[in-house]
């Protein structure tokens, strides 16, 4: 099923996608919810960010080829595995929708950089759960990009401005359930031109694992996201590039770059 937040006539709803409709549903995917009569064609309403997270998690350093070239683009002689997933948080003000625009700051850098990443949308609340029980909390799943300004990520130890800025962190275009990351690929495509191509669920820590390491001490709720990192070496993107980032199963999350003041 496809679950997807949308905007119609100015008024929001969440709905059903079925093929090129989607069905107006009351309530939300996470408690009770009923459909309605109210159907739309998909080209006649505007997608929203699938849902707002109570929480919204995030980690890094979950490929092996993205450790390894990371590594190498900071000049590290050896790349830094770790032990146990390293999560941190991101802000719900820097999420924006599918075809919604990334504004690149006037006074960012060249190093604007995208992150394709697979986001596990929690449907059950969840504290101290075993990986296990961690896959049996999982709703659905959605496209997220971890768009980063890097020399404001380097002396920025927070992330407040490298990783959290308005438009860093679009999401989308729906949850998609029933599916598995083994029987996911990720491809992503700048400008029209296909420049990353990797098998989705080959993470060092699986989706499970990350789940149940934050909920050791944090209890994770109906709604909470969790992104899950991202594969080989990002490129920068400039104002007027288009970022496309597919993962089968899912669909297309889509958006421009534009200069910002």
């Amino acid at each position: 099923m496809i679950w997807c937040r949308f905007e119609k006539d100015g008024a929001a709803s969440s709905g059903i996608v079925e093929g090129d409709t989607v069905i107006a549903v009351d309530g939300d995917p996470f408690g009770r919810h009923t459909r309605t009569s109210s159907r739309h064609k998909l080209s006649e309403v505007k997608l929203l960010v699938p849902v707002l997270p109570p929480t919204f998690y995030a980690i890094g350093s979950n490929y092996r080829t993205h450790v390894i070239e990371r590594s190498k683009a900071k000049g590290f002689k050896e790349p830094k595995f770790y032990d146990r997933p390293r999560v941190g948080y991101r802000a719900n003000s820097a999420l924006i929708a599918t075809g919604e625009n990334i504004v690149k700051p006037a006074g960012s850098g060249p190093r604007f950089e995208y992150e394709g990443e697979l986001v596990a949308v929690i449907g059950k609340r969840c504290r101290n759960v075993s990986p296990e029980e961690a896959n049996a909390c999982i709703f659905g799943w959605t496209i997220g990009n971890d768009v980063t300004e890097r020399d404001w990520q380097k002396n920025d130890p927070t992330n407040l401005r490298g990783k959290n800025a308005d438009t860093f962190k679009p999401m989308g275009p729906w949850i998609a359930t029933g599916i598995e990351p083994r029987d996911m690929t990720t491809t992503v495509w700048l400008n029209g031109e296909t420049i990353h191509k990797f098998p989705t669920g080959d993470m060092l820590f699986s989706a499970g694992e990350v789940i149940s390491d934050i909920s050791r001490t944090n209890t994770l709720s109906p709604g909470d996201v969790v992104w899950l990192g991202t594969d080989e070496l990002p490129q920068s993107i400039e104002p007027g590039d288009t970022i496309e980032i597919e993962i089968s199963g899912i669909g297309v999350l889509r958006n421009r770059v534009v200069a910002g003041p």
